[in-house]
């Protein structure tokens, strides 16, 4: 696996025109993380190119700082290879969205709608993007860092003592 690793560095590099890509590993797997204006088209290669034809799933990290405070992970994997590669994307703090990936993978559906409606990730292009667990008129996103922990203001009544 070590030669496909260096063919898709090789792809992705900056001599080919591919710049701010990073490759790390996480839990001994590769991992890409990938500007998100060329997330798409890069995804789209390397289903095409490199066979990675599951998107097995996606997490979305909170990581609570002010610059790029989400992060969007993609576990792809090719049945063909035996391969498994990560690819993370960086989000704005302010306005985390980033495109969808269920034109190019349609497992992404219920994926994208879960980080939508728990963490409040938007997927521009997603063709039905609505809430999964909470209400549709819920305003909040429970599993951000900075959802109160003991209810929204006037929700909880504590007993007196």
């Amino acid at each position: 696996m070590a030669e496909l690793i260096e063919k898709i560095k090789e792809k992705f590099s900056s001599a080919n025109g591919f710049e701010g890509i990073s490759f790390s590993e996480n839990l001994n797997y590769p991992m890409m993380e990938v500007p998100k204006d060329r997330f798409r088209e890069i995804c789209v290669m390397l289903r095409d190119e490199f066979q990675m034809e599951q998107l097995r799933d996606i997490v979305s990290v909170d990581r609570f700082t002010k610059n790029e405070r989400f992060e969007s992970i993609y576990n792809l994997y090719s049945l063909t290879l035996k391969f498994r590669l990560f690819i993370k994307v960086k989000l704005d703090s302010k306005n985390p969205e980033v495109d969808s990936l269920y034109a190019v993978w349609k497992s992404a559906d219920w994926a994208e709608r879960e980080a939508w409606d728990m963490m409040g990730i938007r997927y521009l292009g997603h063709p039905d993007l609505r809430r999964l667990y909470m209400m549709e008129e819920y305003e909040y996103h429970p599993l951000r860092k900075d959802y109160p922990l003991m209810g929204l203001p006037g929700s909880v009544t504590l007993p007196k003592k």
